[in-house]
């Protein structure tokens, strides 16, 4: 079963819940995901395979950093920023300006 598949029927299941009851929150994670499928689709005509790939990983195992990367890809093709398709290089490096520079500390001994 692919991702698209169980995509498919998570949104599936999440229309005949909301069909079900009317609850907001239901609605609003529904609108949610149409969304970011939306982003999804138009961020990954300028994706590579192997960004795709990456994407989808990173998707798995930190879902709001791929929201935040997928948003910045969109916007750059919305803005005419893209010439070319973002191959797995240019991804990597769009992850690590997303990546808040951390503290370094010194210890000393006293």
């Amino acid at each position: 079963m692919s991702i698209e598949e169980i995509k498919r029927k998570k949104l599936e299941e999440l229309q005949s819940r909301m069909m079900d009851d009317s609850n907001p929150q239901i609605q609003e994670e529904l609108k949610m995901q149409q969304q970011i499928e939306m982003l999804e689709n138009i961020a990954k005509q300028h994706l590579t395979k192997e960004a795709i790939q990456r994407y989808g990983n990173l998707r798995l195992a930190h879902q709001e950093k791929a929201i935040q990367v997928i948003t910045l890809i969109v916007q750059a093709a919305q803005a005419g920023q893209l010439k070319e398709k973002i191959d797995d290089a240019k991804f990597k490096k769009l992850l690590k300006q997303l990546d808040t520079p951390k503290k370094e500390f010194k210890l000393r001994k006293v």
